[in-house]
């Protein structure tokens, strides 16, 4: 965006459209999603769109000075942002997760003075979790009351435009995994500009690391242990709410490409020569495969919605839900993801088969799509998800709780 950006402030009352309001602020998006693409710059005006449109603080309770919407809508806002651009889905919907990993894994009194304070701050949260790299340590300051963060994680989705940043650590003195709080603008937080993938290029998901960081012991949110029975089936919701997040952008990046190929088939295309009709819109390869991606995609909403109720009545059920109750929430999502990154795949790619040959211009970007998709579905293999669900039909298991089940 060359120019700073505006939409209109949603007013905070019991009615609010949100979904209206994000499909405001998707269209804004998508006018010019192809050039931004091309830029590649840290997205802090389209986090600025964001923070005007009143989308941040959705998810905190009216009485916080908040949206007070609950995770249905979230999970819609998400997928109408990344129909305008994938980017920008991709990084509410972590914004959303990690602002909730208080409520996952604090107090109460620790989510309500947050809550206030991301509301006040107008705050977007950052992550550092990746598993898949060595750990960040929290070591004793020696002071009694203090922390020390140090390390460093290579993908770190929204860290460069947060104002505060939620990481996994591992405690040097008890070898306990933990959440912490870090106020990034501390200098021993380096955020460079190192995201230079080939898709979901505004998702500001490059590297962070933590030189000597202070954490003071009320930062420390709470324990995020793997071991079998170490938390609260509650907790580990987390991991099925973000792959629901997934399973949303994912069907948003396809509809959103559906979208901009059936505008420009309507206004560009021309019918094959052996068509024997005199608009693209009346060939009947083109209606068919139409047809077929119209009804990959709206099977993946259905899915999608499911795994979205299934996350939220799990949600609802606090701490009195049970192990298996959230093991078939995680199937549940596991299905709408294995739906969503094949359907993704498929319609970006063969969007550009109803299109024509002169849609592949770069300036019209319509490769985003399929770059955007094919990038994060590779986030955690599709096939394991296919496997747990396999298991679950043949053998009636649930998936363990990782970070990525």
């Amino acid at each position: 965006m060359t120019t700073a950006p505006t939409a209109p402030t949603a007013p905070v009352t019991t009615d609010t459209d949100w979904i209206a309001v994000a499909r405001t602020v998707a269209a804004r998006l998508a006018e010019d999603a192809a050039e931004r693409d091309k830029a590649n710059q840290p997205p802090f005006a389209e986090v600025r769109l964001l923070r005007e449109a009143g989308l941040l603080t959705l998810l905190v309770p009216k009485e916080r000075g908040g949206g007070g919407a609950d995770w249905r809508t979230a999970y819609g806002v998400i997928r109408e942002i990344a129909a305008g651009d994938g980017s920008i889905g991709q990084l509410i919907g972590y914004h959303y997760l990690l602002s909730w990993n208080v409520r996952f894994f604090g107090t109460d009194e620790k989510t309500a003075e947050l809550e206030r304070a991301a509301v006040e701050g107008q705050w977007v949260w950052g992550g550092a979790f990746n598993p898949r790299d060595p750990d960040v340590t929290l070591t004793p300051d020696g002071t009694g009351d203090g922390f020390l963060l140090s390390g460093r994680k290579s993908f770190a989705t929204g860290a460069r435009t947060a104002d505060r940043i939620v990481a996994g650590a591992v405690r040097t003195d008890t070898g306990e995994p933990v959440v912490v709080l870090v106020d990034p603008v501390h200098a021993g937080v380096e955020r460079p500009d190192d995201w230079d993938h080939f898709g979901q290029r505004l998702s500001a998901s490059g590297s962070i690391t933590f030189r000597d960081v202070p954490v003071a012991a009320a930062d420390i949110l709470g324990v995020l242990s793997e071991q079998e029975g170490a938390l609260d089936p509650f907790a580990t919701l987390v991991t099925p709410a973000i792959q629901a997040i997934f399973v949303h952008f994912y069907l948003g990046i396809a509809e959103g490409a559906l979208t901009a190929a059936r505008d420009y088939t309507r206004t560009v295309t021309r019918p094959w020569l052996l068509s024997g009709v005199e608009s693209a819109t009346q060939d009947p390869y083109v209606l068919a495969t139409y047809g077929e991606l119209a009804v990959s995609a709206r099977a993946v909403r259905a899915l999608a919605d499911q795994a979205a109720d299934a996350v939220q009545r799990g949600l609802e059920r606090g701490h009195a839900l049970t192990a298996g109750e959230r093991g078939e929430i995680a199937v549940t999502v596991a299905v709408a993801k294995a739906a969503s990154t094949r359907a993704a795949l498929d319609i970006t790619a063969r969007v550009l088969e109803v299109t024509g040959a002169r849609a592949t211009a770069s300036d019209l970007g319509f490769d985003r799509f399929w770059r955007n998709a094919r990038t994060h579905t590779l986030h955690d293999p599709v096939a394991y998800k296919l496997r747990e669900v396999g298991d679950h039909f043949l053998n009636g298991t649930h998936p363990p709780f990782t970070l990525y089940t």
